[in-house]
C-alpha cells in the first residue's frame, strides 16, 4: 500500500510538472517576440523602402522580416505606420508637432497642450530653423536616397525643404533688420547728444578716439565739466580738502583754455594742467563717485546749458533783426555826402536826360521803391549790364525826402549808360493821403501807434525779440505800400516790372514783357513747396471772412520781381480790392504784418505763375541753396535778414551783389565802404 501510494504521488507530481511547462513556454515565446516586434518596427521604414521600392530585382525579403511586418501591420493602422515611417526618416524621433500637423484620429490628439506649445513656440523658432536648415543640408547630400523615393514623396520632401529654407531666411532677415534698427537708433541718440552739448562727458576716453585738431581743448572742457560735478558733490558730502583741490584745479584749467577753440591756441602749460586735473579727478572719483548723483548733476547742468542757449538764441534773433533794420554807417555817410553835394548843384544840372522816354509804352519800364542808395544802384547797374539794348530800358525810382537828394546825385554822377532814369519823392504825391489810403489813416490812430511803437514795452533783449518785427520801419513807410498804387503813379504805362532793392539781375529781362499773362494782372514766381508758403501761413483762417473767400492750400508767390499788367489792373480795380481788405483789417485780425498777405488777397485768382528760373529767392536766409540754380537764375533775391550790404550777410552769396559795385569810387572810399 505504501509503495502504491508513493507511486501515485510520483505520478501526480509528474502530471503537475507537465501542466506548468505549457504556460511557461508560452511566456518565454512572447518575451522573445515583443523585442523582435519593437526592433523590427523601428527599422520598418528602412527595410520597407529599401526592399519594396528598390527595384524589381531586389523584392525578395527575408521570411522573418515579412512575418514581422505582417504582425506589426496587424497591430497598427496604416495611418500610424505612415506617421512612424515619415517621422523616422525625415524628422528623426517622433515629435508631437508632426502628429499635430496630420489629421489623425481623436485618440492621437493631445488635450490641453495648446497654451504651452504657444508659449514655447516663439522660443523654439530660431532653434527649429537652424535644425531644419541642418537637416536640409543632410537631405541634400543624400542624393542616392532621394532617388530611391517615389515622385510624390520626393515632391513633398522638396516642398518641406523649401519651407524650412524660407523660414530660416526670414528669421535671419529679422535678426539683421533688428540689428540695423538698434544701430540706427544708437547713432541717432549719439547725434542728438553731440548736437546738444559740445564735447563728451567722459574724461577717461581714449586719446585716439578724437583725432580732431581741437581734441586737447575738448578734453580740458570735459575735465572742467566733471570738476564742476564733483565740486558740488564734495560740498554736499562735506569733503572740504577735496573741494578746495577741485576748485583750485578748476580755476587753473579755465585760465589755461581761455577762449581757445583749437589746440594751437593753448598755452604751453596746458598739458601740465590736464595732468594735474586728471589726478584730482581720479581721486574725486574714488571718494565721491555715485552713479545717481553724477547723472543727476550732469542732467541739471545740461538743462541749465539748454536754457542759456535758448536765451542766447532769443537775444541773437533780436540783435540780428535790429542789425537788419538799421543802415550801416558807410551807407549813411554816403547818403549824407551825396545829399549835400546835390543841393549845392544849380537847378539846371539836377535834371536827367531822355525824359521823353518816361511814358513811352514801347519801352521796358521798371518800378523801384527804395531808401537805400547803394542797393538801388546795384539793381539798376546789374539790369543795364545784362540788358541786350540798354537804351530801351526806363527806370522809375521813388524814394523818401531824406534820400531824394542822395538818389538823384548818385545817378547824375553815375548815369546808367543809355538807359533812362527818373527819381521821385513819395512825400510829393499829394493824392496819397489818409483820406484816400487806409494804411496812412490806420497809422495815425492811437491804437496803431501803440501797437507799432510800444510793442508791449519789452524790458530785456530776449523778451523784445518777438516784438521787434512789429516796429520794422518798412511796415510804417509808404514806400512799402506804394506797390498797390502803380496805375496812379504811372498812369500812362501799360506794363511795368516791379523790383525790390535787395535783388540782383543776372540776365536780360526783356523776355518777361513777352510772357502771356492770360488776362491775369500779376506775373510772379510761386514759392509753395509741398506744405510751405501757402495761404494758411500768412492769413488767419479762423476768421470767417478769410475762411469763406480763400483756399488755405492755395499757393503763395513772391514779391521782388513782378510783372504787372496795368491795363488789367485798372479794369479789375485792384487798388479798390486792396482798400476793401485793408479797411477790414484795421484791428489786424485778418493778417498781422507786411505787404505780402494783402498782396495774396488782392491778387487772389489774378496771378500767373512764372518759371522759377526767372526769380530765385532765399539768399538772405538759406545757406543751402543750389549754386547751379543761383547761377542760372535771371534774378536772385536776398530776402531775409542777411542783406548783402550788412556785415551779417552770408559770404558765399555776397559776391553776386558786390560785383556790381565800384569800390574805388571816391564817394565809397571816403565813407570807407569796402568789399
Amino acid at each position: 500500500m505504501a509503495l502504491k501510494r508513493g507511486l501515485s504521488n510520483a505520478g501526480a507530481h509528474r502530471n503537475r510538472a507537465s501542466g506548468y511547462r505549457f504556460p511557461l513556454a508560452i511566456l518565454i515565446f512572447f518575451a522573445l517576440l515583443v523585442p523582435l516586434i519593437f526592433f523590427l518596427g523601428r527599422g520598418l521604414h528602412i527595410s520597407d523602402h529599401s526592399d519594396i521600392s528598390s527595384g524589381p530585382g531586389e523584392k525578395n525579403l527575408d521570411w522573418r522580416e515579412r512575418m514581422a511586418l505582417q504582425h506589426v501591420k496587424s497591430l497598427f493602422s496604416k495611418e500610424v505606420i505612415d506617421v512612424i515611417s515619415a517621422s523616422t526618416n525625415d524628422m528623426g524621433p517622433l515629435s508631437l508637432n508632426f502628429f499635430r500637423k496630420n489629421n489623425l484620429s481623436a485618440s492621437w490628439k493631445v488635450i490641453g497642450e495648446n497654451s504651452s506649445v504657444t508659449d514655447s513656440q516663439k522660443d523654439l523658432t530660431a532653434v527649429n530653423a537652424r535644425q531644419e536648415t541642418a537637416r536640409v543640408k543632410v537631405d541634400d547630400s543624400s542624393d542616392d536616397h532621394a532617388q530611391a523615393l517615389d515622385p510624390a514623396k520626393l515632391a513633398r520632401r522638396q516642398l518641406r525643404e523649401k519651407r524650412r529654407e524660407k523660414r530660416a531666411n526670414e528669421l535671419v532677415q529679422r535678426d539683421d533688420e533688428s540689428i540695423v534698427k538698434l544701430e540706427t537708433a544708437a547713432i541717432e541718440r549719439s547725434k542728438s547728444v553731440d548736437s546738444a552739448v559740445l564735447g563728451k562727458y567722459s574724461i577717461w576716453r581714449k586719446e585716439n578716439e578724437n583725432e580732431n585738431s581741437d581734441s586737447t581743448v575738448r578734453l580740458i572742457r570735459d575735465q572742467i565739466i566733471m570738476a564742476r560735478v564733483y565740486l558740488s558733490i564734495a560740498k554736499m558730502k562735506n569733503k572740504l580738502d577735496l573741494f578746495q583741490q577741485l576748485q583750485s584745479r578748476l580755476k587753473e584749467s579755465q585760465r589755461a583754455v581761455g577762449e581757445a577753440t583749437a589746440d594751437a591756441d593753448l598755452s604751453q602749460s596746458a598739458p601740465e594742467k590736464i595732468k594735474a586735473m586728471g589726478q584730482v579727478l581720479s581721486k574725486a572719483r574714488e571718494q565721491l563717485y555715485d552713479c545717481n548723483l553724477v547723472t543727476g548733476k550732469l542732467r541739471a547742468m545740461l538743462q541749465t546749458a539748454d536754457e542759456q542757449v535758448r536765451s542766447l538764441k532769443k537775444q541773437s534773433t533780436f540783435l540780428s533783426q535790429l542789425a537788419a533794420k538799421t543802415i550801416p554807417n558807410g551807407i549813411h555817410c554816403l547818403s549824407m555826402r551825396l545829399t549835400i553835394d546835390y543841393y549845392l548843384l544849380p537847378l539846371e544840372k539836377r535834371k536827367f536826360p531822355r525824359s521823353e522816354n518816361l511814358e513811352n509804352p514801347n519801352l521796358y519800364h521798371y518800378a523801384l521803391f527804395s531808401d537805400n542808395v547803394l542797393a538801388a544802384s546795384v539793381v539798376v547797374n546789374s539790369t543795364v549790364t545784362n540788358a541786350k539794348d540798354p537804351s530801351k530800358h526806363v527806370f522809375h525810382l521813388v524814394t523818401d525826402k531824406l534820400n531824394f537828394g542822395a538818389m538823384n546825385m548818385w545817378f547824375l554822377l553815375n548815369p546808367p549808360g543809355k538807359a533812362t532814369i527818373h527819381v521821385e519823392n513819395v512825400d510829393e504825391f499829394k493824392w496819397l493821403n489818409s483820406s484816400y489810403c487806409p494804411v496812412l489813416r490806420q497809422l495815425e490812430s492811437a491804437a496803431m501807434k501803440n501797437y507799432y511803437f510800444k510793442a508791449d514795452h519789452p524790458t530785456t533783449l530776449s523778451s523784445g525779440a518777438s516784438n521787434l518785427k512789429y516796429r520794422n520801419p518798412k511796415y510804417l513807410s509808404m514806400l512799402n505800400h506804394l506797390r498797390f498804387y502803380l496805375p496812379q503813379v504811372y498812369p500812362r504805362v501799360d506794363k511795368i516790372l516791379f523790383l525790390d532793392d535787395d535783388i540782383v539781375v543776372q540776365k536780360d529781362l526783356t523776355g518777361l514783357w513777352a510772357v502771356d499773362l492770360h488776362g491775369k494782372v500779376n506775373g510772379a514766381v510761386e514759392t509753395c513747396g509741398e506744405s510751405f508758403h501757402r495761404f494758411d501761413k500768412y492769413l488767419n483762417f479762423s476768421n470767417p471772412h478769410i475762411a469763406r473767400n480763400f483756399d488755405p492750400n492755395a499757393c503763395g508767390w513772391a514779391y521782388g520781381m513782378n510783372m504787372f499788367d496795368l491795363k488789367e489792373w485798372k479794369k479789375k480795380d485792384i487798388t479798390g480790392i486792396y482798400h476793401k481788405w485793408q479797411n477790414m483789417n484795421e484791428d489786424r485780425t485778418l493778417w498781422k504784418l507786411g505787404t505780402l498777405p494783402p498782396g495774396l488777397i488782392t491778387f487772389y485768382g489774378l496771378t500767373h505763375p512764372l518759371q522759377k528760373s526767372w526769380h530765385v529767392l532765399g539768399l538772405g536766409y538759406n545757406p543751402s541753396l543750389d549754386r547751379a540754380e543761383i547761377d542760372n537764375a535771371a534774378v536772385v533775391h536776398y530776402n531775409g535778414n542777411m542783406k548783402p550790404w550788412l556785415e551779417l550777410a552770408m559770404t558765399k552769396y555776397r559776391g553776386y551783389w558786390t560785383k556790381y559795385i565800384k569800390y574805388d569810387h571816391p564817394y565809397l572810399r571816403s565813407c570807407k565802404l569796402n568789399e
